[in-house]
C-alpha cells in the first residue's frame, strides 16, 4: 500500500475503505473483507451508525492497531452544541479504540471554528493523531486560518463528473490532502462508455479505472462496498498506470454534477 504524507508529519494509506450506508449488522463482514484484501485505512462516522460494527471488525481482525488508520467524524449537532470532547469519546468507545488516527469535522455546521479549536486541544491530548475537515469550501477553510493549524485533509465529493479542480488546487497550495467520498459516483458511472473503453485497454473495470485516476491525481479515494469480490477488485489498482491521454479523456468528463448535498446549501 502506497502511503501519502500529511502536513502534520503523519502518513495515510493512499486508498481507504468507505462505510457510508453500510448498516451496522453488515459492516463487520465488509470491513473484515477489506482488511483481508489489504486495506488498512477504514473511514466511518458517528452519523453512519456503524462505528460499533467497525470496531468489532478491527478487534476480530487480529491486525496490530499501529498498522491501521481509522477515520471518524464529528457530527453537525455536536458541532452546534459544542459537544466535541464528548462526541469523540463516544466514538472511541463504540470503536473500542484508545485513539483516532484522523478526526474530521463532517460538515461546516454553525460553530465549526470553535469545534476546530477544541479538536486542536484534543489532538494535543493524544486522543487524535491528525485532524481535518469534510465538505469544506475555500471560505470555510479560511475561517480556520486564525487557529494557526491547517487541516491535514479535506474530504469532499469527487468523481469524474465532479472533479472539484479549483477546490483541489486551493487545498494543494495549502498542503491539504484531498480525499474523495463517492469516488465512483455511487456506482453511477459503472456503465460509462469512456471509462469502459479505457478499462478494456488495461484489463480493468470502470471502477478500477476511476480509482486509479484518483490516485494519479494525488487524491485519496474511499470506495465503499459490502460485496467481497468488489472490495477486492477496488483494491487491485496498484499494478497499472493510466496514460496521459486516458487521464485527459477522464478530465473531459467533468460536468460539475453532484450526487450528494452542496456544502453551501445543506440543511441538516
Amino acid at each position: 500500500m502506497k502511503m501519502m504524507q500529511l502536513n502534520d508529519g503523519n502518513k495515510i494509506p493512499s486508498l481507504g475503505f468507505g462505510t457510508f450506508l453500510s448498516k451496522n449488522d453488515e459492516v463487520k463482514e465488509a470491513v473484515l473483507a477489506a482488511l483481508n484484501a489489504g486495506y488498512r485505512h477504514i473511514d466511518t462516522a458517528m452519523i453512519y451508525e456503524n462505528e460499533e460494527g467497525v470496531g468489532e471488525a478491527i478487534k476480530a481482525s487480529g491486525i496490530s492497531r499501529e498498522d491501521l488508520f481509522i477515520t471518524t467524524k464529528l457530527w453537525n449537532e455536536d458541532i452546534r452544541n459544542g459537544n466535541i470532547e464528548e462526541a469523540l469519546k463516544a466514538s472511541l468507545k463504540r470503536l473500542q479504540l484508545d485513539y483516532i488516527d484522523l478526526y474530521l469535522i463532517h460538515w461546516p455546521a454553525k460553530g465549526y471554528t470553535k469545534a476546530w479549536d477544541e479538536m486542536i486541544k484534543l489532538q494535543k491530548s493524544g486522543l487524535i493523531k491528525s485532524i481535518g475537515v469534510s465538505n469544506f469550501n475555500p471560505h470555510h477553510l479560511q475561517d480556520l486560518e486564525a487557529s494557526g493549524v491547517v487541516p491535514v485533509v479535506n474530504q469532499i465529493e469527487c468523481h469524474p463528473k465532479l472533479q472539484q479542480n479549483d477546490l483541489k488546487t486551493y487545498c494543494e497550495v495549502r498542503n491539504i490532502l484531498v480525499q474523495a467520498w463517492g469516488p465512483l459516483m455511487q456506482a453511477g458511472l459503472f456503465k460509462d462508455e469512456t471509462l469502459n473503453q479505457i478499462g478494456e485497454k488495461y484489463g480493468k473495470s470502470s471502477a478500477q479505472v476511476m480509482l486509479r485516476w484518483h490516485l494519479q491525481r494525488g487524491v485519496n479515494a474511499l470506495p465503499k462496498s459490502v460485496t467481497p469480490s468488489r472490495i477486492e477488485a477496488n483494491f487491485d489498482i496498484f499494478d497499472f498506470e493510466l496514460s496521459e491521454d486516458d487521464m485527459l479523456k477522464i478530465a473531459e468528463m467533468n460536468e460539475h454534477k453532484r450526487v450528494g448535498p452542496d456544502p453551501e446549501t445543506f440543511d441538516f
